[in-house]
């Protein structure tokens, strides 16, 4: 990859770019990906690794957000808890029926308000679904007859214990994995921006599983790498 730009950054673009798809992509820490660098020849440091997720994840998440095709019309909702700074968080995110995260929203509460305010964050984005999943908590139901652009809308409650809402419990699964690798998240805004670029990530790469054909997993992979140049180009 060639970097159109080489004066505004002291890295390469290809180097910028290849830290922070390695970050977003694996179950990485910072210093994991400090090493693998170094295997590499690069000598980066932590800090310089820490700013670069600061500067550019925000864009390089809004640059994949434009990218990616029209979503499912079923949205699947779920809530998971988790530890920022110590102090319990919820993280509300969507998926649609085929396992594409829609978006995220880390928030304090799990109330009505907290459920509103991420329906509203969906519907900016978003056409309104013919149907929503969640599972039994009391405010999704509260949050929708609040808002009357949803009042039309199916909404299927499931037994979480069930797991009956299997395809958005799974996407929880490689934020417990990132999560233990940075050793918990430590402050709000910096983990609402990382999450949310992880997610565009694993959109980005959700064709190029072990389930896919060795061929077409192949020819995805391709495709995704060339898309996230092609982002990195615009975003940095």
């Amino acid at each position: 990859m060639t970097d159109r730009k080489p004066y505004r950054h002291r890295f390469p673009l290809n180097v910028i770019g290849y830290a922070l798809w390695l970050y977003h992509r694996f179950p990485l820490s910072q210093r994991d990906v400090q090493e693998l660098l170094h295997e590499l020849g690069i000598r980066v440091s932590h800090e310089t690794l820490r700013q670069w997720n600061i500067k550019f994840a925000p864009l390089l998440t809004e640059e994949l957000r434009h990218r990616e095709p029209r979503r499912g019309s079923r949205w699947h909702l779920d809530e998971m808890c988790v530890q920022v700074g110590g102090v319990k968080h919820w993280l509300w995110r969507a998926v649609d029926e085929h396992g594409n995260v829609l978006d995220l929203l880390l928030q304090e509460h799990r109330d009505t308000e907290a459920a509103k305010s991420f329906f509203v964050r969906l519907l900016r984005q978003h056409d309104v679904p013919e149907v929503i999943h969640t599972d039994k908590l009391w405010s999704y139901g509260a949050a929708l007859r609040e808002l009357p652009v949803l009042h039309t809308v199916e909404h299927l409650q499931v037994v979480s214990t069930a797991r009956c809402n299997n395809i958005v419990e799974q996407s929880h699964r490689p934020t417990r994995q990132q999560e233990r690798a940075q050793l918990g998240f430590k402050r709000r805004r910096r983990t609402q921006e990382f999450l949310a670029l992880h997610a565009r990530v694993s959109n980005l790469h959700r064709h190029t599983r072990t389930t896919t054909p060795a061929a077409l997993r192949r020819s995805n992979q391709t495709t995704a790498l060339l898309l996230w140049q092609e982002v990195l180009q615009q975003a940095v």
